[in-house]
C-alpha cells in the first residue's frame, strides 16, 4: 500500500499563535514554523506558552529540517525550547534567521544549529521532500510561502500573507509562480485564516507613509512612534518621514534596537547619514528635531512606551505637547493594557494619535478578495484553512467554496489530529500528543495544569498555613496551631475570626487524638477539613489550607 502524507498542525488551529505544522511522508518529517503563544489573563506567572512537540521527540531520527515562513515570534518564537529536545538543520530567508540567530546567541544554542540561508526560487531537498521558497508580502520582510513537494503530491502552505501591490522594498507577491503550481496540480493548500472575516482587500502598507507625512508636516512638538520591532518596511517609512522634515531618530527598546541593527546589516533597512542619534543625546536637541522610535504598541509592562507613559524610563519621559503615535492595532485581548498606557499618556497631557485617526496601521494578512485570488491561483484539489480560530476555519472554508472547492474536499483541522492525504482523498485521522506547554522563567513545562489551578486558587482566595507543635513521644500539643494568612485578611483588623479558626483547628487535633488517630496525614485533613467548612460559612471563601505539623 502506497505511503499516505500526514499533516499534523501541533499549534495554529483554533488559536491564534503557536504555529506549527509537521509534515511527514515515509520515514521523513519536516516542520514548518516553530511559534509561540502568549498566556491568557488567567496563567499567573507563565511568560510564553509553545506547542508540545512530544510527538517530534520521540521521532527525532525522522526529522530533516525545519522551514520557517518569516521571523515573528508566532513563528519563530518556540524554537529556542524546542531545540533543547532535538536538533535540526533550519531552512529561512536572511532576515528571518537573522532574528532567529539572535534568539539562539541568548539561549546559547547558535553553535550546536545549522541555519542554512535561502532565497525566494531556492528549492531544498529534505529526504522525500522538497520545499520550494515562494516570495510573499507580510508585516516583515522576506516572508515567504513554500510549495511541499512530495511523493503523494505537491502542497501550498502559504504561510501569513497579504498581496500588496506597492511594497515598500521587494517585490509583490509571486502570484505568478502560484499560477504555474495551480497549472501542474495542486494537491492541498493550507492558508493563512487570520483575517479571512474581513472583506475587500488589505490596503498596501505604503498608505502609512502618507498618515506619516500629514503628522510630521509642520508640527513643532517632539515625535514619539510606536510600532511593532519587526515591521522594518514601516520603521523605514518613520525614518524616511523624519529625515524629510528634519528629525534626528532615537531608538528605544531592546527588541526595536535588535531588529534594526539586524535590517540594517542585511540591507532591509537603509538610514540617511547622520540621522540616528543615541538615546541619551536627546535633551541636547530642540523639541522639533526629535522622533523616538519605541516598542510596547501592545501595551507590554516594562516596554519602553510602559516606561516612557510611567516616568520609569532613564532617558525619557512624557512632557506636555508631546505626540505620540500608535502605529499599531491591539491584538485581542491587549486592549486594556493598551488603554492604560494612552490614558496615562493623556494624563501627562500628550497628544495621542492612534489608528482611530486615520491610516496608521495596516495589516499584514490578506482579506477575503486576497484569499479568493490564491484559491483562484492555486485552484488546490483539497483545502486545509490554518491560522485561526473555529470561526475563521470556518468562514475560510465557506470562501473556498464559494471558489468553487467541494464541501467534502475541505478539512477543518485540530492540534494534534492527523490529516491524512493520498493522491485522490483527504481525512481526519488518529491523534499524537498535543496541546500546550507553559514557559515560566528558565522553567519550561513545570508548570502544569495543577500548578496553574493552585496560583489561580492562592490569586482568588488567598491562603492560610495552621502551625501547631505536636510531642514526638505522646503525640500532645505542644505549641499553637499559630496561624498565618496571605492574600485572604488583614489579620490586625480579624483577631477575632483568627481566634476562632484556631478554636476550630484545636477541636479537629483534639477530635483526632481522642479517637486514637496518631497519622499526621489524617490529622492535617481533619484539621483543613473543619477549618475550610468554617470558613465557606463564616466568609463564603475558600482560601488554600496548608496545615503544617513539627515534631518536638
Amino acid at each position: 500500500m502506497a505511503e499516505k502524507l500526514k499533516i499534523i498542525p501541533l499549534g495554529g488551529l483554533n488559536e491564534i499563535g503557536k504555529n506549527l505544522t509537521v509534515y511527514e511522508y515515509g520515514n521523513d518529517i519536516i516542520i514548518v514554523d516553530v511559534g509561540m503563544g502568549f498566556p491568557d489573563d488567567d496563567m499567573y506567572g507563565v511568560d510564553v506558552v509553545i506547542p508540545d512537540v512530544s510527538y517530534l521527540i520521540k521521532h527525532k531520527d525522522k526529522i530533516r529540517g525545519i522551514f520557517l515562513t518569516h521571523g515573528h515570534e508566532d513563528h519563530i518564537g518556540a524554537l529556542p525550547y524546542v531545540l533543547r529536545s532535538f536538533n535540526a538543520p533550519i531552512y529561512a530567508t536572511r532576515m528571518t534567521l537573522g532574528l532567529v540567530r539572535l534568539k539562539l546567541e541568548e539561549h546559547k544554542l547558535l553553535d550546536t544549529t545549522k541555519l542554512v540561508t535561502c532565497e525566494a526560487g531556492d528549492i531544498i531537498q529534505a529526504g522525500k521532500f522538497s520545499v520550494e521558497f515562494i516570495h510573499a508580502n507580510h508585516s516583515i520582510a522576506d516572508a515567504v510561502s513554500f510549495a511541499v513537494k512530495c511523493p503523494v503530491g505537491v502542497v501550498v502552505h502559504t504561510g501569513d500573507f497579504k498581496i500588496d501591490p506597492t511594497p515598500i522594498k521587494g517585490k509583490i507577491m509571486d502570484l505568478t509562480r502560484l499560477g504555474q503550481l495551480g497549472k501542474e496540480g495542486v494537491l492541498a493548500m493550507l492558508a493563512d485564516s487570520t483575517n479571512v472575516e474581513r472583506p475587500g482587500h488589505t490596503r498596501s502598507e505604503r498608505a502609512v507613509g502618507a498618515s506619516f507625512d500629514e503628522l510630521f508636516k509642520g508640527c513643532k512638538e517632539r515625535i514619539i512612534v510606536t510600532t511593532f520591532a519587526s515591521n522594518v518596511d514601516r520603521i523605514q517609512q518613520i525614518i524616511n518621514v523624519a529625515a524629510r522634515y528634519g528629525r534626528k531618530v532615537a531608538v528605544t527598546g531592546r527588541s526595536m534596537e535588535n531588529s534594526m541593527r539586524v535590517a540594517t546589516e542585511l540591507g532591509y533597512t537603509e538610514i540617511p547619514q547622520g540621522i540616528l542619534v543615541d538615546i541619551n543625546h536627546i535633551k541636547s536637541l530642540p523639541r522639533e528635531k526629535i522622533c523616538i522610535i519605541t516598542t510596547g504598541s501592545q501595551g507590554e509592562a516594562m516596554s519602553a512606551l510602559f516606561r516612557i507613559a510611567f516616568s520609569t524610563h532613564k532617558q525619557v519621559d512624557i512632557q506636555a505637547g508631546d505626540r505620540v503615535i500608535i502605529s499599531a492595532s491591539a491584538i485581542p485581548g491587549n486592549e486594556n493594557a493598551v488603554n492604560n498606557i494612552i490614558n496615562e499618556l493623556y494624563r501627562k497631557k500628550a497628544e495621542v494619535v492612534s489608528e482611530n485617526a486615520g491610516a496608521l496601521h495596516v495589516s499584514g494578512h490578506a482579506c477575503q478578495d486576497e484569499l479568493k485570488i490564491i484559491h483562484a491561483l492555486v485552484r488546490p484539489k483539497f483545502f486545509i484553512p490554518v491560522h485561526g480560530e473555529q470561526r475563521h476555519l470556518q468562514t475560510h472554508a465557506r470562501v473556498a467554496q464559494e471558489m468553487g472547492t467541494p464541501p467534502e474536499n475541505i478539512i477543518i483541522g485540530d492540534v494534534g489530529r492527523i490529516i491524512e492525504l493520498t493522491p485522490h482523498s483527504a481525512q481526519l485521522g488518529g491523534t499524537v500528543p498535543s496541546g500546550r506547554v507553559f514557559v515560566d522563567g528558565y522553567g519550561v513545562g513545570d508548570v502544569g495544569s495543577v500548578v496553574l489551578r493552585d496560583r489561580r486558587h492562592l490569586a482568588q482566595d488567598g491562603m492560610i498555613v495552621v502551625v501547631v507543635s505536636l510531642s514526638g513521644e505522646t503525640g500532645e500539643l505542644v505549641s499553637g496551631p499559630d496561624i498565618i494568612t496571605r492574600g485572604f485578611v488583614y489579620v490586625k483588623e480579624s483577631e477575632s475570626l483568627m481566634e476562632e479558626l484556631r478554636e476550630v483547628a484545636l477541636e479537629a487535633l483534639d477530635a483526632c487524638q481522642s479517637r486514637g488517630i496518631g497519622d499526621w496525614a489524617t490529622i492535617k485533613s481533619a484539621m483543613k477539613g473543619e477549618m475550610s467548612r468554617y470558613l465557606y460559612k463564616k466568609t463564603k471563601r475558600n482560601p488554600m489550607i496548608l496545615p503544617v505539623i513539627m515534631e518536638v
